[in-house]
């Protein structure tokens, strides 16, 4: 009998020693809860995008907690209403968030651009772009093959005859696509006015960039001379325009020859 009790009390007293010490450790090594870091990444969105300048949702709760900033307004997908749940958290003034949304400055779909070869390697934009350039005859170009749709989370890009496009309603501005797309054909723009901007990134000389695809900017200067308030110039034979300037009133949309200035409207 002795021979089958001493084995079982051994064993649990060892159980009970072992289960002490890991009471005592946790006790000891306890990391301490800053509850109010909790608070705020609970109303965050969690998508982790980075555009507060933050390393995701819980860097960005941890840095207002600990008072290392105290902008409420740095979660652009999240918005004001976020904004002002973090204030109420922080017990402080919300910032407002200005909204802006991503535009895809591209034109060179199937119609306006042609592909230069039968590109059969990796879907990737990233992988494809270091075969000269991509399949596209516009090496400046969208080269369609997704690397944006799978960064954004929230199903706002799309794409549509061989051109990424993006859904001023679906997008929460978290930037994740403009750090996905390696020709850097993405942009922010304002989105509280309308907002005028040139659909092209192509800088090579007029002829060379209309013959690349039918949309591209040809540096013609129709539309800095359009617009009476110095919003447009035209560098290394592409046209930009500054949206502190623009009003958006639309005479270069209606003076460029290409059709390659869109108007962006602010969400219906």
């Amino acid at each position: 009998m002795n021979e089958i009790l001493l084995p079982i009390l051994l064993v649990a007293g060892i159980g009970l020693v072992l289960g002490l010490g890991l009471a005592i450790a946790s006790k000891v090594m306890a990391v301490p809860v800053d509850e109010k870091a909790e608070k705020i990444t609970e109303v965050l969105p969690g998508a982790n995008c980075g555009a507060c300048g933050f390393s995701g949702c819980a860097g960005y709760a941890a840095a207002l907690s600990s008072g290392k900033t105290d902008a409420t307004n740095l979660c652009a997908p999240g918005g004001n209403k976020v904004s002002a749940e973090i204030a109420a958290i922080l017990g402080t003034e919300a910032g407002a968030v200005l909204p802006t949304v991503a535009v895809v400055q591209c034109m060179g779909n199937s119609s306006n651009s042609e592909d230069k070869m039968n590109y059969q390697g990796v879907s990737s934009c990233r992988m494809a772009s270091q075969l000269f350039g991509g399949a596209k005859e516009c090496t400046y170009g969208c080269l369609g093959l997704g690397d944006c749709v799978d960064a954004c989370e929230f199903d706002a890009i799309h794409i549509c005859d061989g051109v990424a496009r993006i859904s001023t309603i679906a997008c929460h501005s978290c930037k994740a696509c403009v750090k996905a797309c390696p020709k850097g054909l993405i942009s922010m723009l304002p989105l509280n006015v309308t907002q005028a901007t040139v659909l092209c990134k192509n800088h090579e000389k007029g002829a060379v960039a209309r013959k690349h695809c039918k949309s591209a900017c040809i540096g013609c200067m129709k539309c800095v001379k359009a617009c009476e308030h110095g919003a447009v110039k035209v560098e290394n034979f592409l046209a930009t325009v500054d949206p502190e300037k623009c009003i958006g009133c639309g005479k270069c949309h209606e003076a460029c020859p290409v059709g390659c200035i869109d108007l962006i409207t602010p969400k219906g």
